[in-house]
């Protein structure tokens, strides 16, 4: 009896020492498999982060991708079915035929980028240097032809490869407003909104968007040459010593520009001769050129506002790709930089047509002036997002 009694203990305790080895092999276990989930809940924050962020900038670079079929407005497209309704369009030429082995493939628009011009034939010359750069780097062109000719530029080679839109007299705001609307360059990553009359010796337009694009602005220009005919801004002069610059420091004049400069024209600015935009800041500033205003004054201090962030960084001048602005007064003028055009009436005083024009877009500058007044004053929900920059520049100045 005290035989058996004495294996039952044995047995026991073996038992006891097996379960308490199994207790501490599991308790050594624990820490090890706290690290691996640790491990996995960062992977899937990271991959989830990750997914979000590319989610939100390609919402951002492709805005009107993301257009859900509700926010069409069905009510006047309800005799539609959804799937054969296409909200955009864009400024590619198209073939009037294509070989049947064609027909079934996929048309994919190779160029991303869009140079869009108001020309006058007398500036033929000029232009066609400066297509010839930009059609190289595999550029649409779209010309506004200010002066009813479009006949004189078909014998040049890349004529056929341009898009050709006539309306006398206009300027190029108003032809920006009616042919260039969002939804139609949609498809283009950068919009380069140019005048005639600049000289692109020493521009390369795939240098100048790779500077672009690494210093991630929005809003930009090529600076322009210091023996450039017309300098109205300094901020707009070349830095031979810069790639690019955001700001400029300037004491003399009516506005000092310093380290507390905040806005336009030290910071945050491009003149209207020749900006270039990003897809999401044209979606903007289109929607800020008035429809009636065609000469634009005052736009390019407001530009800073469809900047998509704070203009201070979002807004650059590339000087390692620059211009020369040669100052030629061709709409409305006699296409050079400093002969005035007059015109007479029978049995009326000759008046010249240059300040005619500058007459109307001084009135112009304050009309624009009075709108942007009046919108902020109806729009009580608005808040001035350059204010709070405002104050958190100003703090960390305090705490300097």
């Amino acid at each position: 009896m005290k035989t058996f009694k004495s294996w039952n203990g044995l047995l026991k305790k073996r038992n006891a020492l097996s379960d308490g080895g199994n207790c501490g092999f599991k308790m050594k276990q624990l820490p090890f498999m706290g690290v691996i989930c640790t491990v996995m809940l960062f992977i899937v924050y990271r991959t989830t982060n990750y997914q979000y962020h590319e989610t939100q900038m390609e919402t951002k670079l492709h805005p009107f991708e993301t257009v859900k079929d509700y926010e069409l407005p069905s009510g006047q497209l309800k005799s539609l079915p959804h799937g054969i309704m296409q909200a955009r369009s864009d400024l590619e030429l198209r073939p009037l035929w294509s070989r049947s082995s064609l027909r079934s493939k996929v048309n994919v628009t190779t160029n991303k980028k869009l140079l869009a011009m108001p020309v006058g034939i007398k500036q033929k010359e000029n232009v066609d240097d400066v297509v010839q750069k930009f059609l190289a780097a595999n550029f649409s062109i779209i010309l506004f032809h200010y002066d009813g000719n479009v006949d004189g530029w078909w014998d040049l080679d890349w004529s056929d490869k341009a898009i050709h839109i006539v309306a006398h007299n206009q300027t190029k705001w108003w032809f920006a407003k009616r042919f260039l609307h969002p939804d139609i360059v949609s498809i283009y990553d950068y919009i380069f909104l140019w005048d005639e009359d600049l000289g692109v010796k020493h521009f390369d337009p795939r240098r100048y968007l790779e500077i672009v694009k690494s210093e991630g602005l929005e809003i930009s220009q090529p600076a322009l040459d210091p023996n450039s005919t017309e300098i109205h801004h300094r901020i707009t002069i070349r830095a031979r010593m810069k790639k690019f610059h955001r700001r400029v420091y300037d004491v003399r004049g009516k506005t000092k520009c310093s380290n507390a400069s905040d806005g336009p024209p030290c910071t945050g600015f491009v003149e209207g001769m020749a900006p270039v935009f990003s897809r999401s800041a044209w979606y903007c500033a289109w929607h800020l050129i008035q429809n009636d205003l065609v000469h634009g004054w005052g736009v390019d201090m407001k530009l800073g506002y469809c900047a998509q962030g704070d203009r201070s960084k979002k807004v650059g001048v590339i000087d390692s790709e620059y211009i020369i602005h040669k100052g030629i007064q061709s709409l409305g003028g006699s296409g050079h930089p400093t002969t005035r055009t007059t015109i007479k009436n029978h049995g009326a005083s000759g008046f010249d047509l240059r300040t005619e024009i500058r007459r109307q877009s001084t009135w112009e500058l304050k009309v624009f002036k009075e709108r942007w007044n009046q919108a902020i004053e109806k729009d009580k929900n608005w808040v001035d997002p350059f204010l709070r920059y405002q104050r958190r520049r100003k703090h960390k100045r305090q705490h300097i």
